[in-house]
């Protein structure tokens, strides 16, 4: 087995190969899980409501979070935070900007209240680890395990107030709430274990492709981390976002794309400071201050209408910024 990846890795197309089939594996490990847990929930009695902001909010950030568990094993730690970095940006510039490009994406009156605002701060929070030296006596800039205690505490405070919010105005919750499928113990078990199996080998198999290719071609980690690594797990979003801005049905892309920004941050990127820090690398001052600064630009958007959406023109701006950002982070390999 350690000969066929060995093999695997020192050939390029066999090497391409496997992070694609990761990423397959990453994707669809976690849709059988999110559909086998939340068949489990529902036969004991959970209701839709719960299984929504439990199940099926982990579930949408669990591709991260695998990546980011097998990457801070492996002490590829700059992978671990570019990961989360790179999928907020594209989640925001990308997602959001090809979505109201379609069609204007309508903001919910909590997104605009809470979930923005808290996304801004999160990405600040993460700016400020990076850019001075811990307070709290731990040497280096990055996020510490103090800082990933700090956001995971914000996260607890985020989900009581989501849960508060759900309970007071249920009729928005449903609005853009799954139901759990109906189906049989034993497939839900099935889908279950089948969906766990599916993230572990394609995190694995990701973040030791994504560390060669990176070692091939001669560029930072933190490079693959933000482009490949990052498009990859946000892909299926993308593609579900599309098909909602067609049939004009995106009212809640722009909750989905915050609430999915927040649970990487203050739950998979804390999670992972906590279990070993996360030390700054180079380049990383740019990438924390373009998630604030593209968290920020939404938050004016909806605000500086009178029907509270993300316009076309929007749209555009925010994937023109994208286009601006990575041209200016792939700039020194380019010219190189």
């Amino acid at each position: 087995m350690v000969n066929v990846l060995s093999y695997c890795l020192s050939n390029p197309w066999l090497l391409a190969a496997m992070l694609i089939v990761g990423l397959v594996l990453l994707v669809k490990g976690a849709d059988w899980l999110v559909d086998g847990a939340s068949a489990i929930a529902k036969r004991f009695g959970i209701s839709d409501l719960v299984i929504g902001l439990t199940v099926v909010a982990f579930g949408t950030s669990m591709p991260e979070f695998v990546v980011n568990m097998v990457s801070v094993a492996e002490g590829s730690t700059d992978l671990a935070i570019t990961n989360i970095l790179g999928s907020n940006i594209i989640n925001t510039l990308v997602i959001l900007g090809v979505t109201a490009l379609i069609y204007p994406v309508t903001s919910q009156k909590r997104s605009r209240d809470f979930d923005i605002p808290m996304s801004i701060i999160a990405g600040v929070l993460v700016f400020a680890c990076v850019a001075v030296e811990s307070p709290f006596g731990e040497e280096g800039r990055g996020i510490t395990r103090m800082g990933g205690i700090i956001l995971l505490v914000l996260f607890c405070y985020f989900l009581f107030n989501t849960f508060r919010h759900a309970k007071d105005h249920p009729d928005e919750v449903d609005a853009g709430q799954e139901t759990a499928k109906p189906m049989s113990l034993g497939l839900a078990l099935t889908l279950f274990v089948a969906g766990i199996a599916g993230l572990v080998i394609g995190g694995e198999m990701i973040v030791k492709s994504a560390v060669q290719i990176a070692t091939n071609l001669g560029v930072s980690e933190a490079i693959i981390g933000l482009t490949i690594v990052a498009l990859g797990t946000s892909l299926p979003e993308l593609a579900t976002s599309a098909m909602a801005a067609f049939k004009h049905n995106c009212d809640i892309a722009l909750g989905n794309v915050v609430g999915s920004n927040i649970f990487n941050v203050f739950f998979v990127l804390a999670t992972s400071a906590t279990i070993h820090p996360l030390p700054a690398y180079e380049g990383i001052n740019m990438d924390a201050w373009t998630v604030v600064f593209s968290s920020i630009l939404v938050w004016l958007f909806v605000k500086t209408n009178h029907e509270r959406q993300v316009k076309r023109w929007g749209g555009a701006i925010l994937l023109l910024v994208y286009i601006a950002y990575l041209t200016y982070r792939l700039m020194p390999y380019i010219q190189g």
